[in-house]
């Protein structure tokens, strides 16, 4: 496996003069970098003008490794090959060095860069990033790629530092400025303007940027970030972890359609997952599909509370603890779960509860602007005073669940500590019950209290000012959380009324959800009446492969009909979607209706949008058939009973996300609908399928 490195931008506010100055002095050899044992040059050149400078060098190190690996390697060095081009005109130096030693067993191969600062000449940026691809090393494959990116990473570590320490050495002796270069002829050639690179200087400009990012629905790659953001706005990241991060960003920027998340977020998801990258994405390309279906984004702003939860909800923001984290406090011993269940069923407290976290994300940011660092999760105190029995309801402890469950998935690492207090007898039987679905990593945050043991030493004291101590709990502070109480049983939905409620809850979306099966595709039709017509279409591929069409026919298909050998419509409803089939097996392609369309393949996780202005009035279709892999041989099954059949190999099942709609031509592109679907995307892409095009029609992913 190719390990990667992206490093941030660092910023020495020195000129590029300067610091090429201090850069020079680490050669031939540095005493700070212990394992630079020493370096030659062995080809030197300058431009006729003097520009331009190029300087290849062969660098010794002493690599602190086992000695047994050593010797069994047979070397006590290795050996690496730097060239360096300084443009002075430019004002750039690119270093780019790979290893000569082993070079046939291990590939390294790294590129640096120095150049002036892009709004502001008096400062220089620095960047890096490298690979290292161990394809074979005696058996120790393992061993020496820890070895190496333990080394790789301190060295990082350490660079700032030692190009720090010759600018200090330089204003020692007196040399705080170094004449830029200049041409000897009068005529001077035009100089290429860099390219801007927005670098975050100054605390005051993270408003800025926030409102440039959300401005800037697509990010491009020179929307970087620089070690100073990182620091201030994301804490003290490994510089492993700072690659993992921006190597993550950008490939969100360059796979995703639509606003990026915020670097707050993505950091979390990578927390989440040990910064293993490949799982943090996973997970991460998984909550903003989610998201993105049910709205989540726009949450605050289109959710209003229930009465019955206002008055009856026992939870609520207070203050916030000593480290500045906001501060949750919930009553869940005087609050009445079997009533609000019954009230208002599972979907609206989930919603709730989703608000509830979407406020926090909103209450980190402003406590990082308030409190001059990164505030990324928030302490939740909970009182447990009154809890009993009746708690234990199966419905109640079953949305409960639900409840932990879609917020571990969705917002990991966003609780920072949790205290229980006053947890009574039958709090174990709780614990014992939720525990398992809570991540390992949660459950090491969680602080238990019994009786009044939380007014002890270690006790609430520890993490919360004692102004802010609620009354309830013997502070003087005044709380706004509800008392709760038990809920009206005049409130309370019959079992039909909340089903219909649930579910028109979460299908408060302008996309539907639809099963493909092997042998069974899903279909839509819509009827265009005027020719020139021009059907958009945007769906995410949830699950599986699958093959997009779209046709024409003069007839309109019929609606699916009862199917005499099975006792059942050809229209299946599943948990993942409905399953809709409308052209009739009797017709003939070509014949009864043609294809408008070229096929175009769909990989899991890819997210289509696409267009097809009409030649004919009639009815299109629009088809999603599941992808079988070249050499696979098909069924001939009917349709129903191959869904049947299908239902039980999981593999042979797919699963869309879409919307369509109709637009008439001269709308086209002014529709702000045709915009809202352009700006899709918060799904799994491909970054090789990026886009595909037709004579009549535009399809990007």
């Amino acid at each position: 496996m190719v390990q990667k490195y992206q490093s941030p931008i660092r910023v020495y506010k020195h000129p590029f003069e300067l610091v090429m100055e201090a850069y020079e002095r680490r050669f031939p050899t540095c005493h700070l970098i212990p394992m630079f044992v020493d370096s030659e040059v062995l080809e030197e050149t300058e431009s006729e003008d003097g520009s331009v400078h190029n300087v290849q060098r062969r660098c010794k190190l002493d690599v602190d490794a086992p000695r047994l690996l050593k010797r069994i390697a047979g070397v006590d060095y290795v050996y690496f090959s730097q060239e360096n081009t300084l443009n002075k005109r430019e004002r750039t130096l690119h270093i780019e060095s790979h290893n000569e030693t082993f070079s046939n067993r291990v590939i390294i191969h790294e590129l640096c860069s120095y150049s002036a600062h892009p709004e502001n000449e008096d400062w220089t940026c620095f960047e890096q990033s490298a690979s290292l691809d161990i394809k074979s090393f005696f058996g120790f494959e393992s061993t020496v790629e820890k070895i190496a990116m333990k080394q790789y990473a301190s060295s990082i570590k350490k660079g700032k530092e030692i190009i720090e320490f010759y600018l200090n050495q330089l204003e020692e002796e007196g040399i705080s400025h170094v004449p830029r270069w200049t041409p000897s002829l009068d005529l001077e050639l035009p100089v290429t303007p860099a390219v801007s690179i927005p670098v975050s200087t100054d605390a005051n400009d993270r408003e800025l940027a926030d409102a440039t990012q959300s401005e800037n629905q697509t990010g491009t790659p020179d929307d970087k970030l620089d070690a100073d953001y990182i620091k201030r706005y994301l804490g003290d990241l490994t510089p492993l972890q700072e690659s993992c991060l921006i190597r993550l960003r950008q490939w969100l920027q360059e796979s995703h359609k639509g606003k990026i998340p915020k670097d707050e977020h993505i950091l979390r998801f990578l927390r989440a997952r040990d910064f293993n990258m490949e799982k943090a994405r996973e997970i991460l390309c998984q909550s903003l599909t989610w998201r993105k279906q049910h709205q989540v984004d726009y949450l605050l702003e289109t959710w209003t509370s229930p009465q019955v939860l206002s008055d009856y909800y026992t939870g609520g923001w207070h203050h916030h603890d000593k480290e500045g984290r906001p501060l949750y406090i919930l009553r869940l011993g005087q609050m009445d779960t079997k009533g609000l269940v019954r009230a208002l069923g599972e979907e609206s407290l989930l919603r709730h509860v989703l608000s509830i976290n979407e406020e926090g994300l909103r209450r980190c940011e402003e406590n990082t602007k308030v409190f001059g660092r990164p505030i990324s999760c928030w302490t939740c105190l909970v009182d447990l005073e009154g809890l009993n029995m009746r708690h234990l309801w199966r419905p109640g402890v079953k949305a409960l669940l639900r409840i932990i469950e879609v917020v571990e998935a969705n917002y990991p690492e966003t609780l920072g500590r949790l205290l229980i207090l006053r947890a009574p007898r039958v709090f174990p039987v709780l614990w014992t019950l939720v525990s398992p679905f809570i991540d390992e990593n949660t459950r090491k945050k969680f602080l238990i209290y019994a009786g009044n043991d939380y007014q002890g030493p270690g006790g609430l004291l520890d993490y919360i000012d004692k102004e802010i101590i609620p009354d309830f709990l013997g502070g003087e502070c005044m709380c706004e959380v509800p008392e709760g109480g038990l809920v009206p049983k005049s409130l309370y939905r019959t079992a039909e009324e909340l089903e219909n409620e649930d579910i028109s809850l979460w299908t408060e979306t302008i996309y539907q959800s639809a099963s493909v099966f092997k042998g069974a595709p899903h279909e839509v039709v819509l009827e265009i009446i005027d020719a020139a017509s021009v059907i958009t279409w945007d769906f995410d591929v949830c699950k599986g492969d699958v093959v997009f069409h779209l046709y024409h026919s003069k007839r309109a298909p019929q609606p699916p009909r009862k199917d005499p050998l099975v006792g059942q419509h050809s229209s299946i409803t599943t948990p993942g979607g409905n399953n809709v089939q409308l052209i009739d097996k009797s017709w003939t392609l070509g014949l009864d209706y043609s294809m408008v369309e070229s096929p175009l393949t769909c990989k899991e996780g890819e997210s289509v949008q696409g267009s097809h202005v009409t030649r004919w009035p009639g009815f299109y279709i629009l088809q999603w058939r599941f992808h079988t892999m070249p050499g696979s041989a098909s069924t001939n099954l009917p349709r129903v009973d191959d869904v049947l059949a299908s239902l039980q190999v999981s593999s042979h099942k797919c699963k869309v996300m879409y919307y369509t709609e109709v637009i008439g031509s001269e709308d086209f592109r002014g529709s702000m609908t045709s915009l809202e679907s352009s700006h899709s995307g918060f799904s799994q892409l491909s970054h090789a399928t990026s886009n595909h095009s037709q004579s009549s029609s535009m399809i990007s992913r």
